[in-house]
């Protein structure tokens, strides 16, 4: 018989499930909470939001999470190491920030501060083309390697001036994304009717334009308008072979889901391609990442290195995709909360922790190093 319910006893407090005033943030998903309390909501929306249904933005969660890595035992590692090499040049981990638009809606410090962050860390920070500081600035800011990342507009003549002043302010690579002809429908930004604040302007495009983005229209997203009227929606592969003979860095191709285009990319004379579908943020019903990485890697077959891009938000999901065989992986969402919720220091807390978990993910599956995991076997569970 089942002892019975004693109606004496003080209710049992829940568990903690976040961070507080006296319990900082243990983890990189601490930092939503955080970043939401700190930002308006339609900044928030514009950040955490992806196209359609959002279907792609949690579709790339839910396969990362049925990735189960086969740990291995008995292998002596007792202090891994974290460094792995990116573009030919050893970082700290393989992971770099992703480019990500408009940094100063999250913080007045923007891009500067993430840059910043990111140098401290030791890992290279990519800079969008949308940024909302100055190439300039930023290279100024940061310590670490800076990757200017490449819209293609409709003036090649502003594409021309962009490489121009990445190669003179000093970046180490070029990162183009392809998967942008349109901005993809989000269904957020158009019920917010969302539009950047004054403050915050497309740093490196000319200002003629800039109205756009500053314009709240019921029912439209400036955002989208602005990006409409500059962006180029017919990229091809002869602009890339273009851009390839334009500049001597290392060249990353982002925004490739179909092992086809990641062969293409490298025919093309691409260094690394990142699979990404925008963090669930353009075509709605992509698949997510973690699920067509193996496959660009096998079609890939060492020619190029191969980064993930999308969804990624621990230590456990970068060894993940080491498993799948990326070379390594981009950080976005996480990085902006951070930013939103402590500026400079609470980025470079957050890619602390991340270190800690990819050191823990690595001790506990018996790696020595990142390229160790890439040796790891992976099952795919649910």
């Amino acid at each position: 018989m089942a002892d019975p319910v004693r109606s004496d006893l003080p209710a049992p407090r829940p568990a903690p499930t976040g961070p507080t005033d006296d319990r900082p943030p243990v983890c990189l998903g601490d930092f939503a909470e955080l970043a939401r309390a700190a930002v308006p909501p339609g900044v928030w929306d514009y950040v955490d939001g992806g196209s359609g249904a959002e279907t792609t933005l949690a579709a790339n969660r839910a396969a990362l999470d049925r990735v189960a890595v086969l740990p291995r035992m008995l292998t002596g590692v007792d202090d891994p190491r974290t460094a792995a090499t990116l573009l030919g040049r050893e970082q700290a981990m393989p992971v770099a920030v992703a480019p990500m638009a408009y940094q100063r809606l999250l913080h007045p410090d923007g891009e500067s501060a993430l840059a910043a962050a990111a140098g401290a860390a030791g890992v290279p920070y990519a800079l969008s083309t949308l940024s909302s500081t100055t190439i300039e600035e930023v290279t100024a800011a940061g310590d670490g390697p800076i990757w200017f990342q490449l819209y293609w507009l409709r003036d090649r003549g502003l594409v021309a001036d962009l490489l121009d002043r990445a190669h003179t302010a000093g970046c180490a690579a070029l990162m183009v994304t392809v998967d942008v002809p349109v901005l993809g429908r989000r269904r957020r930004d158009v019920r917010n009717a969302f539009a950047l604040p004054p403050d915050v302007t497309a740093a490196n495009l000319p200002g003629g334009r800039d109205d756009l983005a500053h314009t709240g229209t019921p029912g439209v997203s400036a955002i989208a308008a602005h990006t409409g009227a500059v962006f180029a929606p017919a990229l091809t592969w002869a602009d890339l072979d273009w851009l390839r003979d334009r500049t001597p860095l290392p060249l990353l191709v982002k925004g490739i889901l179909d092992p086809r285009d990641a062969v293409r990319a490298v025919q093309v004379g691409a260094d690394a391609v990142v699979v990404s579908n925008h963090g669930g943020r353009q075509l709605d019903g992509a698949p997510a990442t973690a699920t067509v990485l193996p496959e660009v890697v096998a079609a890939v077959d060492g020619r190029a290195e191969v980064l993930l891009d999308s969804g990624v938000r621990s230590g456990t999901d970068v060894l993940r995709a080491l498993a799948l065989g990326a070379t390594g992986v981009l950080l976005g969402r996480p990085m902006l909360w951070a930013l939103a919720a402590g500026g400079r220091a609470g980025a470079e807390t957050a890619l602390a922790l991340l270190a800690t978990e990819l050191r823990d993910a690595l001790t506990l599956a018996g790696c020595a190093d990142p390229a160790a995991a890439r040796d790891l076997r992976t099952l795919t569970e649910g």
